[in-house]
């Protein structure tokens, strides 16, 4: 299909696809299997200007938005979707300060975020608060010009590999979910530590962490929007962020896709190839094709987004869910058409549908995004008087 990208847009494709193919699929599987940080893939991303390709020019970006970061995150994750956590994951932790950093905050923070030189990463979650984002119990006291962070965070990406990030602290615990707000915090800040590292199914190349606050004190200004705003800004970053989900999620799936069929085109049985049975025909079939709708509505749904005009929080939550659930199914079969040697270990299939689960689970699970796309048709049909006699 053509997308009619522009030559920019084309560009930044096919700078991403030349690092998947050359640079990531080769070392995939050892960073797969020892669970280090890939910095050798970071240089090359840092040099490519991939991590600012959705960051305004003024503040050091390449002045796309979330389509061009949907492109680069599909690329790459068509050869690695931990590896392309890197970039996204940064993002994530990026558009809370695009979004509602002031001037000064967005001067000091983006342009080291753009080039790469310092990761983002963002965490709304704690061991009670999941889905229910509104049961946070992390505190942040203001006391004379800081504040004063407490408590632990869970279910962090980037880990301790990111040098900034975009957190949510309870300021005012009475007011429950409308005191929370959100906060810019530093690596290296005292009284943030990080706690356990998580041992992972998937997206093994991609640290998660806990991050552990004991009475550590940021200044003021770190402080993003108002207070009391938290889940607002959390909740507007995930309609702009939910696209890269999907965007993970279909790299995955097509690279499964194209993995799969590569090896039944020379596996043989009963004289002759995998791939010329009928059902290994149909597998693939379905395979392309609702690999090729995702990408439909994802690319339209980006472009949504940067068109702006109103939020896009059903749009978004429609491609995270419908992309994700995709990617499971895809890399599932993907495994079936390959037979015992998709099952192992040293063939790249069985890694793909690891990686897929997780793009059902965070960011809201699928469950989550459902409810989030029925209240929003509920709403829309109230506006609308639609079902009034």
């Amino acid at each position: 299909m053509d997308y009619f990208l522009t030559e920019e847009q084309q560009a930044i494709v096919e700078t991403a696809r030349d690092i998947a193919q050359k640079k990531i699929k080769k070392v995939r599987e050892h960073y797969d299997r020892t669970e280090e940080y890939p910095w050798e893939i970071i240089e090359e991303l840092r040099r490519a200007d991939l991590f600012g390709v959705y960051i305004p020019a003024e503040y050091g970006g390449l002045g796309g938005g979330c389509f061009e970061l949907v492109l680069v995150t599909e690329e790459l994750s068509k050869a690695c979707g931990g590896i392309a956590l890197s970039v996204a994951g940064t993002a994530l932790g990026t558009y809370p300060i695009i979004l509602f950093g002031n001037e000064e905050q967005k001067k000091k923070y983006l342009p080291d975020l753009a080039s790469g030189k310092r990761l983002g990463a963002f965490t709304i979650t704690e061991a009670e608060a999941g889905s229910d984002a509104t049961a946070t119990k992390a505190t942040a006291r203001l006391e004379g010009d800081h504040y004063v962070l407490n408590g632990t965070k869970v279910f962090c990406t980037n880990g301790n590999a990111a040098e900034i990030y975009s957190l949510f602290f309870s300021t005012n615990p009475a007011r429950g979910p409308r005191g929370v707000s959100a906060f810019i915090v530093e690596k290296g800040t005292p009284g943030f530590s990080f706690g356990k590292k998580e041992e992972k199914m998937g997206i093994r190349a991609s640290p998660t962490y806990e991050l552990v606050f004991d009475n550590c004190k940021i200044p003021k200004e770190n402080l993003l929007g108002k207070e009391g705003h938290g889940l607002m800004v959390a909740q507007a970053t995930f309609d702009v962020s939910r696209p890269g989900v999907a965007a993970q999620a279909l790299g995955i799936a097509t690279g499964a896709m194209e993995e799969a069929f590569a090896y039944a085109r020379v596996r043989k049985q009963f004289g002759q190839p995998v791939i010329s049975f009928q059902s290994m025909q149909h597998k693939l079939a379905n395979m392309a094709m609702e690999i090729e709708a995702c990408r439909a509505l994802l690319y339209q749904v980006a472009r949504a987004v940067d068109k702006g005009g109103r939020r896009f929080t059903k749009e978004s939550a429609m491609v995270k869910c419908l992309c994700s659930d995709v990617a499971m199914r895809v890399t599932t079969e993907a495994v079936q058409m390959c037979g015992g040697i998709g099952y192992m270990r040293d063939f790249p299939i069985e890694k793909f549908m690891r990686d897929a689960k997780i793009t059902q689970i965070y960011e809201g699970t699928n469950e989550i995004q459902r409810n989030e796309i029925a209240m929003m048709m509920i709403k829309e049909a109230a506006r609308q008087g639609l079902g009034k006699k």
